[in-house]
C-alpha cells in the first residue's frame, strides 16, 4: 500500500522578505521544522542585505523551499500573490512574516480549527518577546468617522481598530487580522482573488479580511495558538517608505469600501485627516527607529 501523499493536506507557508536577515534564519528554521508544511515560498522584495544568502542556504538544504528575488520593491500584497501561486495547488495557505517566529504545531492547529469551520481565514495570538499581546492581532475595520474625531484630538489611528482578547474563546471572532500570520484554505483564497495588488505596504491586510467576510467566512483569532511576533524588523530603516504606504493604503481602502455610500464633502474631510496626520505619525516612527538603533 502507498503511504499518503503529505501535500494532500499541506500547508504552503509564503514569506515575503525585505531587509530581513535579522529573523529570516530562524522563521525558516521553524517553518521546516513546522508540522504539516509541504512547501515554503520566500519572496525577496530587493533586499540589500544578506537576507538571500541565508534564504539561499534553506532552500539548498530542503527541497521544499523555493524563493522568488524580485529585482525590485512591487509590494507586500503583490510578493504573496506570486508566493501563492509558485506553491501550486497545495490546499492550505499561511502569510507569515519573517519576523514571526512559529512553534512545531502552530500552522497544524490553526489548519485544524479552520477545517472545522470552512470557510475560515484565521490568525494567531501574537506575542512580542516579552510576552505582550500584539493590538493589531485582533482588529476593527476602519472606523472613518471615529478618524475624524480623531484627526482633531491627534488619536491614534492604530489604537481605535484593537479589540481586547477574550480569552473564554478559543477562536474569536474579528472584523480584520494582522497581515503577519494568516491561514486559509486556497479555494478560499482563490475565490476571492488573493490580495488586492493595488495596495503597496499596509491595508492589503484589512482588505483581505473584508472581503473573506463579504465571502461568508469566519474570521477569527486562535486565542490558544501562540506565536512569536518580532515586530518591524525590515521596518525600521525606512519610515517615510512605511508611514507613507500606511497613510496611501488606508486611503485606498475608503475610496474601496466607503465612498460610494459618503458624500463628497465627507470624503474631502477623511482625505485630509489621513493626510494631516501623516506628518505626525512619520515624526513618531522616526522616533522609534532612532531609540531602537
Amino acid at each position: 500500500m502507498s503511504s499518503p501523499d503529505p501535500r494532500a493536506d499541506g500547508i504552503a507557508a509564503v514569506v515575503v522578505t525585505h531587509r530581513s536577515a535579522e529573523t529570516i534564519d530562524d522563521c525558516l528554521r521553524r517553518l521546516r521544522a513546522a508540522d504539516g508544511v509541504a512547501a515554503v515560498r520566500v519572496v525577496d522584495n530587493a533586499s540589500d542585505d544578506d537576507t538571500l544568502e541565508i534564504v539561499q542556504r534553506h532552500a539548498m538544504a530542503d527541497p521544499r523551499v523555493r524563493f522568488i528575488a524580485n529585482p525590485d520593491n512591487p509590494g507586500f500584497a503583490v510578493a504573496c500573490n506570486q508566493g501563492a501561486a509558485d506553491a501550486g495547488a497545495t490546499p492550505w495557505l499561511a502569510f507569515v512574516n519573517p519576523d514571526c517566529l512559529v512553534e512545531a504545531d502552530s500552522l497544524a492547529r490553526l489548519r485544524a480549527l479552520a477545517a472545522a469551520r470552512a470557510p475560515a481565514l484565521l490568525g494567531a495570538d501574537l506575542v512580542d518577546d516579552g510576552g505582550v499581546r500584539d493590538g493589531a492581532a485582533r482588529r476593527r475595520d476602519p472606523d472613518f468617522a471615529a478618524l475624524l474625531r480623531g484627526a482633531l484630538r491627534g488619536a491614534s489611528a492604530s489604537a481605535r481598530l484593537e479589540i481586547a482578547p477574550d480569552d473564554a474563546l478559543e477562536l474569536q471572532p474579528v472584523e480584520a487580522l494582522s497581515g503577519a500570520l494568516m491561514l486559509l484554505p486556497r479555494a478560499l483564497f482563490d475565490r476571492i482573488g488573493g490580495f488586492d495588488e493595488g495596495y503597496r505596504l499596509h491595508a492589503e491586510d484589512l482588505d483581505l479580511c473584508r472581503r473573506a467576510r463579504q465571502a461568508g467566512a469566519l474570521v477569527a483569532v486562535a486565542n490558544r495558538v501562540r506565536v512569536l511576533h518580532v515586530r518591524g524588523v525590515s521596518s525600521r530603516s525606512r519610515p517615510l517608505f512605511v508611514e507613507w504606504h500606511k497613510h496611501r493604503g488606508l486611503w485606498r481602502y475608503y475610496r474601496k469600501f466607503e465612498a460610494a455610500r459618503r458624500g463628497a464633502a465627507v470624503s474631502a474631510a477623511v482625505f485630509a485627516a489621513i493626510w494631516l496626520r501623516f506628518p505626525l505619525a512619520l515624526a513618531r516612527a522616526w522616533a522609534r527607529s532612532r531609540a531602537a538603533a
